[in-house]
């Protein structure tokens, strides 16, 4: 579904005459693989890359050098650009800045308007998408009487009723309190497991990431670790050094290990630690 072939970003600023001040190396020869389906994780500190990375799915931004493939459609030739679009659909931190209509259902049918998809599927496709995040009794109320999770299922509605393959978040939980975030996680989840929709979450919130099938982190541009959930989250110490924590649960966990408690190496969930403490 995606494919990073030794990704070279350049954040490029210049004066007024145009001469170049400096140069930012936001992504450093990245290389990275999802498969369609996919729930993939990609972590980071501010300042890490992930969301220049993430800018790239939806080729808002095209590398400086290497190449990014969407289905084996390069970023980078504009004949490509609405094929991609079509197929990956983007989520970002601010719920706000994505709804422009003053009705639910309205903001919902945007996108596939635009696009041209004819009136009688529209409202079909709102009528879907609505329902698979569970926001269908708002679908006639105003955006603004909505908290922050709600607004950003109505949003993740609008980009799913274009249809895409995948569905690319970034920090979308990054303004929402605990109950917008787990709605919000809730809602990403059961849409790839139950619609197959491949997902790709950018996120500082160690728990999100729990469920997923593979983690990338990022530090300085650069990938310096993958694998699973499991796999990755055991290795508090080197987390640490990148700036990231792990679930709390599994802090705790790891720590009570060090002083000789027997516990499974790491344990990422409430119900995985307290199984443990009873048995």
């Amino acid at each position: 579904m995606v494919n990073f072939d030794k990704v070279t970003f350049e954040y490029i600023r210049r004066d007024e005459e145009g001469n170049v001040e400096s140069i930012n190396k936001a992504l450093d020869e990245i290389d990275l693989d999802v498969k369609k389906g996919d729930f993939i994780a990609i972590l980071g500190a501010n300042g890490s890359g992930k969301s220049t990375l993430a800018r790239h799915i939806n080729a808002l931004l095209t590398p400086t050098e290497g190449t990014v493939f969407i289905e084996e459609m390069d970023t980078k030739e504009e004949e490509n650009l609405l094929k991609i679009r079509q197929k990956t659909g983007m989520v970002f931190q601010n719920p706000d800045n994505q709804i422009i209509a003053g009705i639910v259902e309205e903001d919902v049918g945007f996108g596939p308007e635009n696009i041209g998809v004819p009136t009688k599927e529209i409202w079909e496709r709102v009528a879907f998408a609505l329902e698979k995040v569970g926001m269908t009794a708002y679908r006639e109320k105003s955006p603004n009487n909505l908290s922050g999770g709600q607004k950003q299922r109505v949003a993740i509605a609008g980009i799913l009723a274009m249809k895409p393959e995948c569905i690319v978040l970034d920090e979308p939980t990054a303004m929402l309190d605990p109950k917008g975030r787990r709605e919000v996680i809730e809602t990403v989840t059961e849409l790839n497991k139950k619609e197959g929709i491949t997902i790709i979450l950018i996120t500082h919130y160690m728990t999100e990431v729990v469920g997923a099938d593979k983690v990338y982190v990022m530090s300085d541009g650069n990938v310096k670790m993958t694998g699973t959930p499991r796999e990755i989250f055991k290795e508090v110490e080197l987390l640490k050094e990148y700036k990231l924590d792990v679930p709390q649960v599994t802090e705790i966990a790891y720590r009570l290990r060090k002083e000789g408690v027997p516990l499974p190496e790491c344990i990422l969930t409430v119900d995985e630690f307290m199984q443990c403490v009873r048995s």
